[in-house]
């Protein structure tokens, strides 16, 4: 595709086209290729992010404590979120992957999608500053900041889910990661949710504490 279409779709126009491409490169295609992935980007860009929310956080939700901030920009700053950013703007057709993850539709994997979009934060302030890369984070997120700061107060989905598994008792309920994929500072997890020793329910997410 035209990394053109790309750079319309996000009002951007990167200079350096070579950078653009490495924040689409999945470290399956890197390997294959013996050339950089956007793993470093990606680690670059993560740092970026939560930046970006926590000083709009700070200046505009100027009523929230501390900790709601906290579990706000955790509510935004997650895969799902950067997920739909990546499918507004159709970085699926951009990506570069290797074999594997090219027949298993790893174009479609959230987890994929979502570090393509820090590493693609990392790019737009490494070549046209924190201004503009404040400019592209809000501009997609800033629906998300504002939903996640009015549900702030309300429970978390482990607490709702414990609270209706005991209503008729108690039971024991358990959390299993079953599996870790990603580098080390940036893992996937497979979890389990298990009661009375039994599988009820199974996910993927960024990391541990949100499992």
């Amino acid at each position: 595709m035209d990394i053109k279409n790309l750079e319309k779709s996000m009002g951007i126009e990167l200079e350096n086209k070579d950078m653009l491409e490495t924040a689409f490169t999945h470290r399956s295609y890197a390997n294959e290729k013996k050339i950089e992935s956007n793993e470093k980007l990606e680690f670059l860009g993560d740092a970026i992010l939560d930046l970006i929310v926590g000083e709009y956080l700070y200046r505009n939700y100027y009523k929230l404590k501390e900790g709601e901030m906290t579990k706000v920009r955790a509510a935004v700053v997650c895969e799902e979120s950067l997920y739909k950013i990546a499918e507004k703007h159709n970085f699926s057709d951009f990506l570069k992957l290797g074999k594997t993850e090219y027949v298993t539709n790893g174009s479609e994997k959230p987890a994929i999608l979502a570090d393509a979009v820090e590493a693609l934060i990392a790019t737009i302030y490494l070549e046209m500053g924190m201004d503009k890369a404040r400019d592209f984070v809000i501009e997609n997120l800033k629906d998300e900041i504002e939903n996640a700061s009015k549900n702030v107060g309300m429970k978390d989905y482990k607490t709702v889910l414990q609270e209706k598994l005991q209503v008729n008792g108690d039971v024991k309920i358990n959390y299993k990661v079953t599996k870790e994929t990603g580098p080390d500072h940036d893992k996937t997890f497979d979890v389990e949710v298990e009661v009375n020793g039994e599988v009820v329910g199974r996910g993927t997410r960024k990391n541990k504490k949100s499992s």
